[in-house]
């Protein structure tokens, strides 16, 4: 049975690295460390209506990024190219940063799509055949993942508490598809997918754009800005599919046991 087996030392190894990925600082954390200042002083410069707008940009992005990402990759396994994907989010990130939020209508649906290519990079990397839908819908997951909260809320936002939290709407998903192709098209068990995620996606970005409307940040913050979110979900993925990988081999049940002890 599968729940029974052992991870092997190296295969513990990779996961032990995987949950300090998963676990590492917020991102909320990291943004306050590099610009200097708490983020509530951007956020006070973000209106209202933009932070709903930015609700809308999440959903319509990650509604497109997930198949234009994927036709511009390979399907055959290779290794992943992380440097390649944040030198072409900073470049994105720099015109966040040098136009405001009147940049953010564009840089979020471009950021999206270049956030979802390195994540399917990552997933090939790790021996997930991109051209199908588990891994695709594994992808999506990654932009709900990452965000864990502090202190009594921490629990509600780990790792496999999240993936709970979509595990029926990723399975009807996974059936539609199943059924009708990787077409998008009445398909409401994705849509309702993308709208949790995009709910988790939308509090990122906003932090993100707070970071960027910190008094004095201009475009080479823009960039460097860019570079940490991009960082962020890299590192995200990378925690992710070592995790998946590891329950092809042994189980999911065996890999969460093997969690579980990592943290005692």
């Amino acid at each position: 049975m599968h729940d029974t087996l052992v991870l092997a030392d190296t295969d513990l190894r990779a996961l032990a690295e995987a949950r300090v990925l998963l676990e590492r600082p917020s991102l909320a954390a990291r943004l306050s460390s590099f610009v200097g200042s708490p983020l509530e002083k951007g956020m006070a410069r973000l209106p209202a209506s933009w932070r709903e707008r930015i609700g809308g940009l999440a959903h319509d992005a990650l509604m497109k990024a997930m198949d234009a990402a994927a036709k511009t990759l390979q399907p055959t396994a290779q290794p992943a190219s992380p440097r390649l994907h944040k030198l072409l989010g900073s470049v994105s990130g720099a015109g966040g940063g040098a136009f405001g939020v009147a940049g953010l209508t564009v840089e979020i649906p471009l950021s999206t799509v270049l956030i979802m290519r390195s994540i399917l990079d990552i997933a090939r990397g790790e021996g997930e055949d991109i051209g199908g839908t588990q891994a695709r819908l594994a992808a999506l997951e990654v932009f709900a993942l990452g965000g864990n909260a502090s202190g009594d809320d921490a629990a509600e936002a780990g790792y496999y508490a999240v993936r709970a939290a979509l595990a029926t709407t990723v399975s009807e998903a996974a059936r539609h598809f199943a059924q009708k192709g990787l077409s998008g098209e009445g398909a409401p068990a994705l849509a309702r997918l993308i709208t949790m995620v995009a709910a988790r996606y939308k509090v990122q970005l906003t932090q993100k754009a707070a970071g960027m409307l910190v008094p004095g940040i201009g475009a080479a913050a823009g960039a460097t800005i860019n570079l940490m979110f991009m960082d962020h979900f890299q590192s995200v993925s990378r925690g992710h599919f070592t995790v998946r990988r590891l329950e092809r081999r042994y189980g999911e049940a065996a890999v969460r046991a093997a969690w579980q002890t990592l943290g005692r």
